[in-house]
């Protein structure tokens, strides 16, 4: 087996030259771990994972950030004056938030505009590791499957697919989602499911800042020539939703990083988001029109008969502006004795595609998202990716739990 890496976010290193504002929600001390615990400011565990105070709408429909988080945030290093002017792309170690407890994410209104998106690049990096091969269960290196592009418009095709933005050290990123459904909010869910390396870096790292997803990226699938002049409404027909709570596992953030396999069996996260801007109460499922459900007992790879992959693929050949799919029947791919088994499917999506959803069809017929791309090596000929057991289903109940009433 060579080179398996995580399937990396796509980046770029220069700034978006629009000035931008703060003008939404902010999650401080409460972001959702395996545990579903959290610090709530005091040096005590909140188990219930309540933070003291939240963000209130103003008369002119802006949102308040209460004096009491402001002060928090300073804790931290942050003040969110400097932090809108760009002092959030300060990655001194010191202030790169790692713990479940300190996830902060405010809106910057406008930040991410269309050419920010479409500019998000693969990073220069090569990948040399390797790693052991047949530990545990691996079955046969699946052929390659080319992938297909989705018809456009993409929302009547694949409506719950979509794009996650993000900032890193190394620049912008971008990484692939789906809508998902939400227990507490049947049919009015803000629940995103991705990769944990889309949200958190990992043993070296932290959370990823300016967090947000855009559902039905380029809708009409445009090349990147003709996106040159499009309009935010063009690029992103539903709206930019900005993360406002995130969970990812505990092994991810302790094992996981940019290369190597170390953590992909635990490579998932949820994130709840909220819109950058109005979008008349609805919520991103209403929005949308469609969510799917997580099924957490899906079958093992040799009893399903196929499965298939979505996302925007990034790295050469493909540009990042564009939905693909891959279908194929599973196989097995053990990195470890003592982890579990990971799907993996013939594929030739690249960096771009991770945490797009895997979906298989449930025992009632219905589509059900299964797992999320994770890794995948550097041929680019196939995608490998957790099979969602207890471990993700505590972090999905505990976001869905946290915004409950």
């Amino acid at each position: 087996m060579r080179a398996i890496r995580p399937i990396p976010a796509a980046r770029r290193g220069r700034n978006s030259r629009r000035r931008t504002s703060v003008t939404g929600a902010i999650a401080l001390g409460a972001v959702l771990a395996l545990t579903a615990t959290a610090c709530d400011g005091s040096g005590e565990d909140n188990a219930g994972g309540e933070p003291s105070a939240s963000a209130t709408q103003a008369d002119d429909g802006k949102f308040e950030i209460p004096q009491d988080i402001q002060d928090r945030l300073k804790e931290h290093g942050i003040d969110l004056d400097k932090w809108k002017n760009g002092a959030w792309k300060d990655w001194d170690k010191d202030d790169w938030l790692r713990e479940a407890g300190d996830f902060i994410n405010p809106i910057i209104e406008d930040l991410w505009d269309p050419d920010r998106m479409r500019d998000a690049e693969e990073p220069d990096k090569a990948v040399d590791d390797d790693l052991a091969g047949d530990q545990g269960v691996t079955d046969p290196t699946p052929d390659p499957v080319n992938a297909q592009t989705v018809k456009t418009p993409y929302h009547d095709n694949a409506a719950e697919a979509g794009k996650v933005f993000f900032d890193g050290p190394e620049g912008s990123m971008v990484c692939s989602a789906t809508v998902v459904e939400d227990p507490a909010h049947p049919g009015k869910s803000n629940l995103v499911w991705t990769a944990g390396h889309c949200v958190h870096a990992g043993k070296d790292g932290g959370w990823y800042r300016n967090i947000a997803f855009v559902p039905s990226y380029n809708n009409d699938g445009k090349s990147i020539e003709e996106l040159q002049n499009a309009t935010k409404e063009e690029v992103a027909p539903y709206g930019v939703w900005w993360g406002d709570w995130a969970g990812t596992s505990d092994q991810w953030m302790e094992q996981g990083g940019p290369t190597g396999g170390q953590g992909a069996p635990y490579d998932f996260a949820v994130i709840h988001v909220t819109p950058e801007k109005g979008s008349e109460g609805k919520s991103l499922e209403e929005t949308v029109g469609s969510a799917l459900p997580v099924d957490f007992d899906a079958p093992a790879a040799n009893e399903l008969e196929s499965l298939t992959a979505i996302g925007y693929p990034a790295a050469p050949p493909f540009d990042g502006q564009r939905l693909y799919q891959c279908t194929d029947k599973p196989g097995r791919l053990s990195l470890s004795e003592s982890t579990p088994t990971m799907y993996r499917i013939g594929c030739t999506m690249t960096g771009g595609s991770s945490g797009g959803g895997w979906v298989a069809q449930g025992s009632d017929g219905k589509p059900a998202l299964v797992s999320n791309t994770s890794i995948g090596p550097v041929t680019a000929v196939w995608l490998a990716g957790p099979r969602l057991g207890k471990e993700a289903q505590g972090i999905y109940d505990a976001v869905s739990e946290k915004f409950a009433d």
